[in-house]
């Protein structure tokens, strides 16, 4: 089993890393530039122990100092030397055009599918962790990529240029060298490995970590009122202690690489200074030759340590891609259809027929749904918690789609419409409000984007929000923070109202609209409601039985099916009614 596990990650390695390189493979031309780029520099960096050499080889004994053959070299190696460190600091531009770029085309492509993603996907898991892979992952998977090429490219010709310039002073040490070599390589894929399954997991818990982090920034409030903060602690305590762990075994493994390959170069070095040191007594080599090989020698072994530690925060880099990847390749929404229809002024004849949908296989919800909606109708959804009241809600958005039957709009199926049309024929106040930060006329605006003043305040006014945010510092251009800031639930739901009442499209969805809004506003509100729905289809979901009276149809649900159905003075005489009992009781507990 284990073996099994050794196989598939192995695989999985290589699968990300061909992602990789197909990202980095829009980037030709770059690339092309950072190798040639790397080897003039790789080569003009080797030509300057060859002039140590002959520099060396200048100093005859005391008294017998070539010194113009000495400043001849010296001038040589200054112009050889300028032009080398302009050639690196364009090639490190290359190289952080083409990491930067490919990051920047991997967090695109990850917030894209974040767009398209079926709200199955995003409501099953954690958002902190969906946060962390777009923005921490992309991050680590950034810096391994540009350490990989900033050292990858130079290294790898470093190590080919120095054997051919050994190869030509000596053939026999240069043997030596090479003999060696391979240790580096064995401890550096050795480690390499297990660097992969450690920094995956350290990924893994950083996520599980910033869900709870988002999680408690997202419902401080609830976490003070119930005292949980203990709670809390203890649980980001833990999560936080297998970060500790995950994160030291894997800079454990990661910092083995260096020490390790140094190991094998110190080797390497100590065997060419050796057997070069007999060669030149024996008059084979010159001192000056011998000092250049040393200094090849030292350059030779340096790559491989370089290389090495570039493979483990490669690995790192891979993990976390691997995440992002993974996110990026999750099955999307279901596609329109080629030629989708675009619902334009539509009547408003919505028919839910044989609907069935679950959010879990193995729990059943609405079963056998049927339905039909006239032009115009206002149809209010009623029952208690859990039976389904905002899922069917969420099926006449298209935020899910149905399990089987279907759901028409003036005779066409929804499936086959173009989801944007669909969305803009409808118009929604949730219970839960959303604000973005920004001023508040842009966020008013966000259906209409080219309103006028005047239709911004006549919304407003419709609203009954004007005269708050006529209040507010810079009234209109007031800029509020992330979900409203310091405005109170019953502002910000103010302000999704107006939202609609700008837009006044041809449907309306009307979930909990009042339910954060004071009862005096609440009839000013709903009068503004009764003028907007006028002529439009709209669906009403209220717990307060008292503000959908004027309802033409109240759909009465419970576990998933609808068991009363009629307008309100026919629901309140049947007999034991369900609608009845619940209305009742309600104006008895207002007693």
């Amino acid at each position: 089993m284990k073996d099994k596990k050794k196989i598939t990650d192995h695989r999985s390695n290589h699968e990300i890393l061909k992602k990789v390189l197909d990202h980095i493979g829009k980037y030709k031309i770059f690339l092309l530039l950072s190798i040639v780029l790397a080897a003039i520099s790789v080569i003009l960096t080797l030509y300057i122990p060859i002039l140590t050499g002959q520099a060396v080889d200048c100093i005859l004994g005391p008294g017998a100092v070539d010194f113009d053959g000495i400043w001849a070299i010296l001038k040589e190696m200054t112009v050889i030397i300028i032009i080398t460190a302009a050639v690196q600091w364009l090639m490190n531009t290359c190289n952080n055009k083409i990491a930067y770029q490919v990051v920047r085309d991997v967090r695109d492509e990850a917030f894209k599918k974040l767009q398209i993603l079926p709200l199955k996907y995003i409501d099953g898991h954690s958002h902190g962790d969906i946060v962390s892979r777009i923005i921490a992952d992309v991050d680590q998977f950034s810096d391994g990529l540009l350490l990989g090429f900033t050292q990858l490219f130079t290294g790898v010709v470093t190590i080919i240029g120095t054997l051919i310039f050994m190869f030509s002073i000596n053939v026999s040490t240069t043997v030596v060298v090479v003999i060696l070599t391979p240790l580096s390589f064995f401890i550096a894929g050795f480690i390499a490995k297990r660097t992969f399954s450690m920094s995956k997991l350290q990924s893994e818990t950083r996520g599980e970590q910033t869900a709870l982090i988002d999680e408690m920034i997202g419902n401080e409030k609830v976490v003070k009122a119930f005292s949980h903060e203990p709670q809390v602690m203890e649980r980001f305590g833990e999560i936080n202690g297998r970060l500790e762990k995950a994160s030291v075994k894997a800079i454990f493994f990661s910092s083995l690489t260096n020490p390790c390959t140094r190991f094998v170069n110190s080797l390497v070095y100590a065997g060419v200074g050796i057997l070069g040191a007999f060669l030149a007594i024996k008059g084979r080599i010159s001192v000056g030759q011998l000092t250049s090989f040393l200094s090849y020698a030292n350059q030779y072994t340096k790559p491989f340590n370089e290389i090495s530690g570039v493979v483990t925060e490669l690995q790192t880099a891979l993990a976390c891609a691997g995440r992002v990847f993974e996110f990026i390749e999750e099955e999307p929404q279901v596609p329109e259809p080629e030629h989708a229809a675009v619902l334009t002024a539509p009547k408003g004849n919505i028919t839910m027929q044989n609907v069935c949908f679950s959010y879990n296989p193995d729990q059943k919800l609405i079963q056998g749904f049927n339905l039909e909606v006239k032009s115009g109708q206002r149809v209010a959804i009623v029952g208690p918690t859990g039976c389904g009241k905002t899922t069917v809600i969420n099926l006449l958005m298209r935020f899910y789609d149905v399990n089987s039957g279907s759901i028409r709009i003036d005779g066409v199926d929804i499936r086959d419409m173009t989801r944007k049309s669909l969305r803009d024929s409808f118009g929604m106040v949730l219970q839960e409000t959303w604000l973005h930060a920004g001023t508040i006329r842009e966020n008013i605006v966000m259906g209409k984007p080219d309103a006028t003043d005047e239709e911004v305040v006549a919304a407003a006014k419709a609203a009954h929000a004007h005269s708050f945010i006529k209040r507010l510092p810079q009234g209109y251009d007031t800029v509020i923070t992330e979900d409203g800031g310091s405005l109170s639930q019953g502002q910000k739901q103010l302000l999704c109202i107006t939202r609609v009442m700008l837009c006044l499209p041809p449907m309306l969805i009307l979930d909990e609209a009042t339910s954060s809004i004071d009862t005096r506003t609440e009839i000013k509100i709903s009068q503004a409601f009764n003028t907007m729905m006028k002529g439009r289809t709209s669906f009403i979901v209220a717990h307060r039985l008292s503000t959908i009276r004027e309802a033409d149809i109240i759909l009465v649900m419970k576990d998933g099916n609808i068991i009363e159905q009629g307008d309100h003075e026919t629901l309140l005489k049947k007999e034991n009614g369900f609608y009845a009992t619940l209305y009742n009781s309600q104006f008895e507990m207002a007693g």
